[in-house]
């Protein structure tokens, strides 16, 4: 009989099954019980070659359903544990493998959404004078940039790659230009919940300086350049099929410098082949792309950095963003809506190149990482500007004041895109 199969022989006397105890009980004189094979699946587990594999792995198993919290049910514990600052998650990742399951998911930060318990962290890409690309993030509670392990590989001296973010948690990183193999059609993500890079399908096209948006839980890219020079392809990525796919060209091939969403649909202002200032409007309805033309007002009147809040189209009114313009649809025109009434310089460093809504207020981000903020839906006058992060007044005039000194023809740090991700 082949052995793998058979059942172990032990000593009845240490065996614990029914038939050696009734057998036991039966007899009054001293019972020998002969061996025999026993149909005891704990007792041939423990003396089975690989009883101390299996007996880490139940262990494993009962060390699972542990408490989060000694002493209370885990739905009391999971109560107290999404109240924890997000500041302090990594550290709860430390505390045990449950806990670390937990933060991995997605429901715990689900739940914190749902009860307004979720927090906005702003997150910023920039390029220092030899290309190398590195990215911070700003705690507003904290009110201080902290540096963030490099990007991926791909992207550590990329050039004219786009930004976006799905689902308000997932910070996606496309295509660009590497400096060795050219055009990329490479996408990457960053999750806020689990901390970590990911790998999404890759493009359909190569293309880097283009315009991304998103609209309908949906990511568009279009324009650009690639190899063979403009392009008028245009792409979607759907993350629930996980896949990309075509849709309309664009009427011109373009090379966008500024886009945003409005009134669910997507305004692009760009270079044409010629050269030539070119801005295009898409509809995601209808699937087309038409001309904006040149003398309309909003196109006129609309510069970067902008963004929408609530239905309305902001601009920078000057270069350092201490005053903004809105856009009126009624009145088709632009106007004044808020200032600082402090002008902080028109250097480089000092130079406005991101708005982003964060927390509700509408934040203006400068290449020296200042960010200041402004409720705009306040009434006007009543409009206070609070900084988020900043040098102050002396240093940013030393700044100023240092960047004209070096001259345009030193390579500067730059911000390259600005994104706000909520955890």
């Amino acid at each position: 009989m082949d052995r793998r199969i058979q059942a172990p022989l032990v000593d009845g006397s240490a065996c614990l099954c029914r038939a050696e105890r009734a057998a036991a009980v039966a007899s009054t004189g001293r019972h020998v019980p002969r061996s025999r094979p026993c149909v005891q699946s704990s007792v041939r587990a423990s003396i089975h070659p690989l009883s101390e594999k299996r007996s880490s792995r139940a262990d494993r198993r009962s060390d699972g359903q542990r408490p989060l919290l000694p002493g209370l049910p885990d739905d009391l514990a999971i109560a107290c544990l999404i109240r924890v600052p997000r500041a302090d998650h990594c550290k709860l990742r430390l505390v045990c493998r449950r806990w670390l399951r937990l933060l991995a998911g997605n429901y715990f930060y689900g739940l914190r959404g749902r009860l307004g318990l979720a927090e906005q962290w702003l997150y910023a890409f920039k390029s220092d004078g030899d290309g190398r690309v590195s990215w911070e993030v700003l705690d507003p509670a904290a009110a201080a940039w902290r540096t963030m392990p490099p990007v991926p590989a791909e992207y550590a001296a990329a050039a004219g790659f786009s930004c976006a973010v799905l689902g308000g948690c997932h910070l996606y990183l496309l295509g660009g230009r590497d400096p060795r193999r050219g055009a990329m059609r490479r996408v990457v993500f960053y999750s806020a919940r689990s901390n970590r890079w990911h790998r999404a399908p890759d493009m359909l096209r190569r293309r880097h300086c283009f315009g991304a948006c998103v609209m309908g839980n949906r990511l568009y890219v279009a324009g650009g350049e690639s190899g063979g020079g403009g392009l008028r392809s245009v792409e979607v990525f759907d993350p629930a099929k996980n896949r990309w796919s075509f849709v309309s060209d664009m009427a011109r091939a373009l090379v966008p410098f500024v886009s945003v969403v409005h009134g669910g649909r997507w305004y692009v202002k760009g270079l044409g082949a010629g050269r030539q200032v070119l801005s295009q409007v898409y509809t995601p309805e209808t699937d087309k792309w038409s001309t904006v033309a040149t003398l309309d007002s909003m196109v006129t009147g609309w510069r970067s950095p902008s963004a929408c809040i609530d239905g309305r189209l902001y601009a920078a009114d000057c270069k350092d963003g201490c005053r903004l313009r809105a856009y009126d649809e009624a009145a088709d025109a632009w106007s004044g809506c808020a200032s600082s009434g402090h002008h902080l310089g028109s250097s480089h460093a000092l130079e406005a190149v991101a708005m982003v809504t964060l927390r509700g207020k509408l934040c203006v981000v400068r290449n020296d990482m200042s960010v200041s903020a402004v409720d705009v839906a306040a009434g006007a006058g009543n409009q206070p500007w609070e900084i988020l992060v900043g040098k102050g007044q002396i240093k940013s005039f030393v700044t100023n004041l240092l960047a004209s000194i070096a001259g345009r023809g030193r390579a500067k740090n730059r911000v390259l895109h600005c994104q706000v991700l909520e955890a």
